[in-house]
């Protein structure tokens, strides 16, 4: 099956490959006995969950018809495949984890960055950078020097609102902002321009559009979803897909200024139980299609030619395992043709797998593993397991072509390499002017306002505004997570080249009118303004990470509405611009606010929030609110889930709900905030490291002559003798390596935060906890420091201790915070809490630190 036109791609394609295969077929010698056997896929099992009426799957009417050409195309390809090339091109490796010189030998199909990972290890890679990479690995896999056949490599990459990994690029408003705005078209339009921008980059894969329909708010992943209603997101899906692929039939699909796209994650993300990442989806079968399926549907009547595994469960069974879904029901009722790829080590969920052997995740219709770092090993145990038949051949042979007709689609047999591809041979693609242009558009129409008090909004440009709070001038934090790294942590506006925080935007605008605009995150001014604009919300999170237990705002801990009250109580009316991945309870920040606008995460062009925020010079209107909500807001911190379809539907604004200037509306008058399920005052514990950083904390590693911030997933320093990169250990990327050879001062520590009060734990008898693995024993001296200040340094040698943990995996550390120092005042302003320092060489793992009150019995201090 095939694209109805493109007859010029299928001839030239054709004398390619007829001649390499005649070359192949005649000396290489390669045609393997398993070439000879049935290559359709194994017969279905019977589904884990009772199968329903057909009619639950409606089959999406195909773009594609049938193309003997290209069949064979695929055909003469596939039987020049040894076996060892074939179980290659089912295995993505990432590329801090393999050279193009082991892509070549292994004959790999396909290599994946990471979020924050650069090539070469470049911090703020270059587009050359970029585009020298992807050059040595298309070339190495295209290399028959050796006997090989030359089948394409294929990048791939997470470029979920815009190409955010690479600096400069434009970075659009996060896939809920994008839902409130409600234009199919402008999303069309962000897809072709996110298509070029990672074509720049010499990439052709996008792990994207993310068409999960986002059910409980307490889900980390949620600002990914564009609605709660299936409906935008069907609508979002077929756009998204269309931009970024082109129109199937048409020249342009998939050529040089389109990519392959990616429908994730196959299915039920957003359904989880609780909210809960990774978890289980109990909900039946139709509701299954109807809710989560929806933009799958979309997706394939667009052509989507990739579809993304989901690490979720259906009733106990993980998708990456599922067969019912993933073959009966997607390839088969639905008519997928294209592959199905796995998330970050989904398959090594599965049970009785790991990430470096699973033989179910295949058999159950997972066409191309992604094994970020244990490809070498999936590669071997593979090898074995079709040798033995633990995997059918037919199975791993319809993997393969399925791979082998989407690299035929996309024209990368017969590509020049990818510096010399169209978008990459220009220099003005990333972030251009008409990009952000789009960008800002994207923004304006994203906003939506929830209060407008006597009309304070739109402000006069003439004003004297101050502009406060957390987020006024961090394009990192309006940004969000999947923005140069995977977190979305990063400090530097400089990151972000031609981007404009909220600050500079209103900056921008009183400039021109007349006005003052003074910025003071902590809402200190010297003279007194008209009027106060703070910008604060959510830190930066992905994925799990960003998982909450109350959807509540600051829970116990409420500093920025303590800002917005200190400047209510000095006689100023308040603008608060929320940025946020979610709808949360913020009724105690509503009544301090004049006005409050719901922002989202807007991106690099920060700009556009001014757009809509100021008038012109005589104090008309220039941009009017266009956002209305595409997911429900709470009138409680219990309400996670709220669904318009359901009779005891009760939120404090309705889905679709948003002011516009021109209605007058003003929104709601004063909210309760004693209300159930509201949090007491923050006391207790305190989750220092968990999967990443108490903001604005960030970890370190230190040499005898240079100190190094963990800048995405990994950080050297330029000597090479110290390193730290992240790890896996329960989720994604929630651990730290600590790595050094042969180093005369090795260390690891978290720093740039507020110094830490520790001393009502240590007054309760509290411990510091954490999670450590003995990867390579250090060959000198290890402490473990405090550092309250100059001067200040208390240290524990827990040489012996670490010695003790070899060979035992990952285990739980717990030290009395009196073993480091008896006066608890010490602990009153320690600078930084958790420090290791060695010498030589050693590798070390480090996850979970915390500091708890309640410390077990039997405790003694290292020694």
């Amino acid at each position: 099956m095939t694209i109805k036109n493109n007859k010029l791609k299928r001839e030239l394609f054709g004398l390619v490959l007829v001649a390499s295969a005649v070359i192949a077929l005649t000396a290489c010698g390669k045609k393997d006995a398993e070439n000879d056997v049935d290559h359709s896929p194994v017969a279905a099992k019977e589904p884990s969950v009772e199968s329903k009426p057909a009619e639950i799957w409606p089959r999406p009417e195909s773009p594609f018809e049938e193309d003997v050409a290209l069949d064979e195309l695929v055909d003469n390809i596939f039987l020049q495949m040894s076996i060892e090339e074939k179980v290659g091109q089912v295995i993505q490796a990432e590329i801090q984890s393999i050279t193009p010189e082991q892509a070549k030998k292994y004959h790999i199909g396909s290599i994946l960055n990471g979020g924050g990972s650069m090539p070469y290890r470049i911090s703020n890679a270059k587009q050359s950078d970029w585009l020298k990479m992807a050059d040595a690995f298309y070339e190495a896999s295209m290399d028959k020097s050796d006997g090989n056949n030359a089948i394409p490599i294929i990048w791939g990459t997470d470029a979920v609102h815009g190409h955010g990994n690479v600096t400069g690029a434009t970075v659009f408003p996060h896939n809920i902002g994008l839902g409130a705005a409600n234009n199919p078209e402008l999303i069309r339009q962000i897809a072709e321009i996110n298509a070029r921008e990672v074509r720049a980059t010499g990439i052709e894969w996008v792990f994207g559009p993310t068409i999960a329909v986002s059910q409980n708010d307490k889900w980390g992943r949620g600002y990914e979803s564009y609605s709660e209603n299936p409906e935008i997101v069907a609508a979002y899906s077929k756009a998204m897909v269309l931009g970024m692929q082109g129109v199937p039939g048409s020249e342009g699909f998939l050529d040089e200024k389109h990519v392959l796209a990616t429908a994730k994650h196959f299915l039920g993300d957003g359904g989880t139980e609780g909210g809960d990442d990774q978890g289980d989806v109990k909900v039946d079968e139709r509701a299954l299609a109807e809710i989560h399926g929806a933009g799958y549907f979309t997706a394939l009547e667009a052509g989507v030619q990739s579809v993304m595994a989901s690490f979720n469960s259906w009733h106990g069974e993980k998708v990456h395992g599922n067969r019912y879904l993933m073959t009966e029901v997607l390839k088969g009722k639905l008519g997928f043709e294209g592959f199905v790829v796995g998330d970050w080590n989904g398959h090594g969920q599965i049970p009785g797998c790991t990430n470096g052997s699973c033989a179910a995740s295949i058999e159950a219709g997972l066409d191309m593993y992604m094994v970020p770092n244990d490809w070498e090993a999936l590669y071997h145990n593979l090898l074995e397991q079709i040798k033995n038949g633990e995997v059918g051949i037919g199975r791993l042979n319809d993997a393969v072509k399925r791979i082998i007709r989407v690299k035929l689609r996309l024209g990368l047999f017969n590509a020049p390499k990818p510096s010399e591809r169209f978008y990459a041979k220009e220099k003005d693609v990333l972030g251009n002017a008409a990009h952000r242009a789009v960008a800002r558009q994207a923004v304006r129409e994203s906003l939506v306002l929830l209060k407008n008090k006597n009309g304070l909004l739109p402000l006069s440009p003439s004003m004297n505004i101050l502009v406060a709070g957390s987020a006024a001038d961090d394009i990192g934090k309006q940004s969000g997570g999947w923005t140069i790294t995977w977190q979305g942590v990063t400090k530097e506006n400089e990151s972000f080249p031609d981007g404009t925080s909220i600050y500079d935007g209103i900056n921008a605008s009183v400039q021109a009118g007349g006005g003052t605009a003074q910025l003071s995150v902590d809402g200190e001014y010297k003279i007194k303004p008209d009027v106060a604009v703070v910008v604060f919300g959510e830190n930066p999170y992905a994925e799990g990470m960003g998982d909450v237990n109350t959807i509540e705002y600051q829970p116990g801990s409420k500093t920025d509405l303590a800002l917005l009250k200190k400047l209510k109580e000095e006689g100023i009316p308040v603008v608060s611009v929320f940025i946020s991945g979610r709808p949360l309870w913020v009724n105690p920040e509503l009544n301090a606010s004049d006005a409050f606008v719901a922002a989202w995460l807007p991106g690099s062009e920060g700009i556009g929030v001014a757009d809509v925020l100021m008038a012109d010079s005589k104090g008309n209107v220039v941009n009017d609110f266009k956002g209305r909500l595409s997911f429900s807001w709470p009138k409680l911190p219990t309400q996670s889930v709220l669904d318009s379809r359901d009779e005891n539907y009760d939120p404090l604004f309705a889905y679709g709900s948003g002011l516009t200037y021109a209605s007058g509306e003003e929104g709601p008058g004063t909210l309760p905030e004693d209300v159930e399920g509201v949090a007491p005052p923050q006391e207790g514990d305190i989750d220092f490291y968990v999967g990443k950083p108490i903001e604005p904390w960030r970890a370190f590693i230190l040499s005898k002559n240079r100190r190094q911030f963990l800048s995405g997933g990994y950080s050297v320093v330029p000597e090479g003798d110290v390193q730290v990169r992240t790890m896996d250990k329960d989720l994604q990327e929630d651990a730290l390596k600590f790595t050094f050879e042969d180093a005369e001062l090795a260390m690891l520590t978290f720093e740039e935060g507020a110094a830490l009060d520790l001393s009502e734990i240590a007054d309760s008898g509290g411990v510091l906890s954490f999670e450590l693995m003995n990867i390579r024993q250090p060959d000198a001296k290890t402490d473990l420091l405090m550092i309250c200040g100059q001067d200040c340094e208390r240290s524990l040698d827990v040489s012996n201790l670490i010695a003790s943990l070899a060979g035992k995996g990952w285990q739980n550390v717990q030290i009395e915070l009196e073993c480091f120092a008896k006066n608890s005042q010490d602990f009153k302003t320690v600078q930084q809490p958790f420090v290791i320092r060695s010498a030589g060489s050693g590798e070390l793992g480090v996850a979970n630190v915390r500091f708890l009150k309640d410390a077990p019995e039997g405790l003694t201090c290292p020694n």
